[in-house]
């Protein structure tokens, strides 16, 4: 496992040099970077916020913001790229209105699988300028990092995840008795014209669910699954195991209205893997949530 803890070298006394390995690809790493939504979410020291007036990550672009202390007071920031090579390289000069050029920065971001390493290099423009940050800018780093390392966690997860909802008039326990039913469940489970012949049903935790899967094209699709949590009317966990496709699905029945709120949360292993299948599982999904609707309505399903 790699050292998430920042370190930092000096080649010499006008320089630092930050090195840092995140969990996420590199990809994601440079757009939290360099997406104004994200970056202002993150940025900074422990306790500090942003206000982000202007972000134009290309060469001679200006990214303007105000960072604001704990204690209430206010830093402006002026940054003005100088090399962007999306997703491996960032070259700026960082400075404020009256200092446009404090000290110049170069950032590598190196892919490392599925992880990224995080080189930054700081430039002074002398050995004074450098020291008299020193006993900041370290610490102030390393934090910004654990707060960098904290948000690709979140958007990391989002990636991976594909999320499904729908309001439907029955109760919580009338929609969870759609599924627990295999019998019922085999009507209505799957995107339009699919038929599903259930060979097991154990709905407990541990429990195998086989079924095939008959597409409108005269295709089978066999799927393996294995039932992770079940807390009736409220919650059903499975691991999706086979054929292809290997993702957690988190259903949730939250009561609303009268009604309930059902939810679909599938998170695949990797965000390769989610984006695949993305396009087509959330329509697939709307169908899938038509088709119980008509079921719970006692009418045919597609």
């Amino acid at each position: 496992m790699p050292n998430h803890k920042s370190t930092v070298e000096f080649p010499s006394d006008r320089e630092m040099v930050f090195t840092r390995i995140v969990d996420a690809p590199r990809d994601l790493v440079w757009e939290v970077c360099t997406d104004p939504k994200h970056v202002a979410q993150w940025w900074g020291p422990k306790g500090f916020t942003n206000t982000i007036h202007e972000m134009d990550v290309r060469p001679g672009g200006i990214w303007r913001l105000t960072m604001h202390g704990p204690d209430g007071t206010d830093y402006p920031n002026r940054i003005a790229f100088l090399e962007v090579e999306k997703p491996a390289r960032l070259v700026y000069d960082h400075g404020d209105d009256a200092n446009p050029r404090m000290f110049h920065v170069t950032t590598n971001f190196i892919s490392e699988g599925a992880r990224t390493k995080i080189i930054s290099r700081i430039v002074f423009p002398s050995a004074a300028a450098c020291a008299g940050v020193k006993p900041y800018a370290i610490d102030g780093h390393a934090t910004s990092m654990e707060r960098l390392d904290a948000f690709l966690a979140v958007q990391e997860t989002a990636a991976r995840e594909i999320v499904s909802t729908r309001d439907f008039t029955a109760t919580p326990e009338a929609v969870f008795s759609a599924f627990s039913d295999p019998a019922r469940l085999a009507q209505w489970w799957g995107p339009n014209g699919f038929t599903n012949t259930i060979r097991e049903f154990d709905l407990r935790p541990g429990g195998a669910w086989r079924l095939t899967m008959h597409g409108p094209n005269g295709a089978d699709y066999h799927n393996e699954s294995r039932f992770l949590e079940v807390v009736r009317p409220e919650r059903i966990v499975f691991q999706h195991e086979e054929p292809v496709h290997g993702f957690r699905m988190t259903m949730i029945f939250a009561e609303r209205g009268g009604g309930t709120m059902l939810t679909w949360r599938m998170l695949f292993e990797t965000t390769d893997e989610a984006a695949k299948v993305r396009p087509f599982i959330i329509p697939a999904n709307e169908q899938n949530f038509d088709r119980l609707a008509a079921h719970l309505a006692g009418r045919p399903s597609k």
